[in-house]
């Protein structure tokens, strides 16, 4: 770990900021050359090695230097993913932000944190459970973390601004929503920890809470869920947190409540059942350093009976260097599939698959999209 000075602060966030360059696709490109310095330098090679018919241009550094003056007025503090600050279990996750902006205490990073999530039209009831459980885990010295939207969020936030809180939200960490929560936004910049992998100023779309999902899972060492709709924005937290290795927890409501659906189908499927802090302290207690499922890594020969398996980025040649990036390419559609989902199912080393898929984002004919998911791109779109 080191501290990055101001010039590779800039060529970080010039990188983060170029089209087509996704958490997973940049660091890809930093331990290919070495620095994002290198790795802006090749952007315009890579682009035309790759056939992209728009030369792949690397984000303006008066943006970028403008971007970093913003959040120096307003308080927020931008750290990088090789900085000792950056939050531990985050790093560890499939594709961390490489740059993240905060504000507030940082050492609630180093705190073991637990998120509570749930319903946005949560019921009284399931606040007050919320605010309960919330001031229960930090009472027992443990963060309490959330997304600081409506119902569910609100409410453990604001049950733990003594104790410690932290709140990922998907926009700016200026930009105030939903708007009812201003006083409690400033609260938790100034009490707590507010932070964001997107700009000043950002504006959240629709797209966007997902992105902010795999952080709040990913920030965490285990996910609470308390109300929420069989299909709901709250599940793909749950989802997750399953793939980063976390615990998920369920708090069981009424079968005739529709907005406890997705919490009960939880349990169904093995998540652990909550009634009170001590469910949540005893699952804690027996997570080890390996926390959470080691997953196999099996491989299945594709349709056309392609094997990869035998080839490293060392010994990979030209012609299967294409069928591999072909491979890939068949297997993408216009709907988001997880990396790790193509990993699974093709023949060949995780690195050769992320080589390609770095390859085919580079080339406009992929595009990386939230938490660690890519999908083919139409032809006229690049």
């Amino acid at each position: 770990m080191r501290v990055l000075d101001d010039e590779e602060r800039l060529d970080w966030l010039q990188l983060i900021r170029t089209d087509s360059i996704g958490p997973i696709t940049f660091h890809r490109l930093i331990k290919k050359y070495g620095s994002a310095a290198k790795a802006l330098s090749a952007l315009p090679d890579l682009s035309t090695k790759a056939g992209r018919k728009r030369m792949l241009r690397p984000a303006s550094r008066d943006e970028a230097r403008q971007e970093i003056e913003i959040a120096n007025d307003i308080g927020a503090r931008l750290i990088a993913h090789c900085e000792p600050d950056y939050p531990a279990l985050l790093r560890a996750i499939a594709d961390p932000p490489p740059l993240i902006y905060v504000c507030g205490d940082v050492a609630l990073f180093q705190q073991p944190g637990i998120a509570i999530i749930g319903a946005r039209n949560a019921s009284a009831a399931g606040r007050k459970f919320a605010r309960s459980l919330a001031g229960d885990l930090g009472a027992e010295g443990i963060t309490v973390i959330s997304g600081l939207a409506r119902g569910i969020d609100g409410a453990a936030h604001e049950a733990a601004i003594e104790t410690g809180t932290i709140a990922v939200v998907g926009g700016g960490v200026d930009v105030i929503y939903p708007p009812e929560h201003a006083e409690l936004t400033q609260t938790i910049a100034s009490r707590g920890v507010l932070m964001s992998e997107r700009p000043p100023n950002y504006q959240p779309t629709a797209r966007d809470f997902p992105r902010r999902n795999r952080l709040i899972s990913g920030l965490s060492r285990g996910v609470v869920v308390i109300e929420a709709a069989a299909k709901s924005g709250t599940l793909i937290t749950a989802r997750f947190a399953l793939e980063q290795g976390r615990d998920v927890f369920a708090v069981p409501g009424s079968p005739l409540d529709p907005r406890c659906a997705g919490a009960n189908n939880l349990i169904r499927d093995g998540a652990t059942l909550v009634q009170d802090v001590q469910d949540i302290l005893t699952a804690l207690a027996e997570q080890t350093t390996s926390a959470g499922l080691a997953q196999k890594n099996l491989f299945s020969l594709d349709d056309d009976g392609r094997d990869f398996s035998e080839f490293t980025s060392e010994n990979l040649n030209e012609d299967a260097s294409q069928a591999l990036r072909d491979l890939v390419l068949e297997s993408l559609s216009y709907t988001p599939v997880h990396r790790d989902d193509l990993i699974r199912d093709l023949n060949a080393s995780p690195s050769l698959i992320i080589d390609a898929l770095l390859d085919l984002a580079l080339s406009g004919e992929a595009e990386e999209v939230s938490g660690g998911q890519f999908a083919r791109i139409a032809s006229e779109h690049y």
